[in-house]
């Protein structure tokens, strides 16, 4: 069976179940995933039962679909994701992607947990993403052979959306919340980098660095979304902190910003469809 035939027999098995068409998706990253929770009236989906769905096997990623409203916009949280460090490709790592525009949905948030590596950074920061580079060595839109050559060689000038953008950083100034903006790297892991490889992207340009999400945002661009993204910066990276790295530091800051994340994030989600 091809991947379209197994997109065909997942978004069957969602349409099944999801009624109404999200107006915004979002992606809940490493320790983020307590916003899901704010959502009312909700449709939690295990995404284990979703037919030919990649399963995740990190246990900070639930890997559910949660469908709820904030406020009266109803949304789409994926609690959790799948990496390319579990063994996954880029193609494979962007199913969700691939799914979510089946179902009709036009606008993605990506979060995730990044390493700061702009000195500027503090641990606990938000960093809205400007653009990014991708360390992964493999693209999500390898094989899309029978795709028109736009979308098959796809334009990346303002992956991320200019206006969202411009509109998230206003919201933050009139909630009081103070965020960053910064380029974003994407490392394949699971290791945390060196210091030496630190001191290379940083030469490079970046100001973060993640596992995850820039082959979400590659696919989803090729899918004509338009996307924000957001870091939580849950660690300063090696070279620039002198403290051993662990993950359990990436969900305890996480959980420790979890309520300015919550507020920023619901004040986004229910204007969004507005920008």
């Amino acid at each position: 069976m091809n991947e379209r035939q197994q997109l065909e027999e997942s978004h069957l098995f969602l349409k099944q179940r999801i009624k109404k068409i999200p107006q915004v998706a979002i992606i809940l990253g490493s320790g983020l995933g307590p916003l899901a929770d704010e959502l009312k009236d909700k449709l939690i989906i295990d995404c284990r039962e979703i037919p030919h769905y990649p399963s995740s096997t990190v246990p900070d990623h639930a890997g559910l679909w949660v469908a709820g409203y904030l406020d009266n916009t109803y949304i789409m949280a994926l609690k959790g994701r799948v990496h390319t460090y579990e063994g996954y490709s880029a193609r494979q790592v962007t199913y969700s992607i691939r799914l979510l525009a089946k179902l009709g949905i036009t606008r993605l948030v990506a979060t995730n947990a990044a390493g700061g590596i702009n000195q500027k950074f503090q641990t606990g920061d938000l960093m809205v993403i400007t653009d990014h580079i991708n360390l992964l060595f493999d693209n999500p839109l390898i094989g899309d052979n029978d795709v028109p050559a736009e979308q098959r060689f796809l334009d990346l000038y303002e992956a991320y959306d200019k206006k969202y953008i411009e509109k998230t950083l206003d919201l933050g100034k009139s909630l009081g919340i103070p965020l960053q903006t910064g380029v974003l790297l994407t490392s394949k892991g699971p290791t945390y980098e060196t210091a030496a490889e630190v001191k290379m992207v940083k030469i490079m340009g970046a100001d973060a660095v993640t596992m995850s999400t820039v082959p979400e945002v590659i696919a989803a661009k090729q899918m004509k979304m338009r996307i924000l993204g957001i870091s939580c910066i849950t660690n300063m990276a090696t070279g620039i902190s002198q403290q051993k790295l662990t993950h359990e530091e990436v969900q305890e800051t996480a959980n420790r910003i979890k309520d300015k994340f919550i507020h920023l994030m619901k004040a986004i989600l229910t204007q969004l469809s507005n920008w």
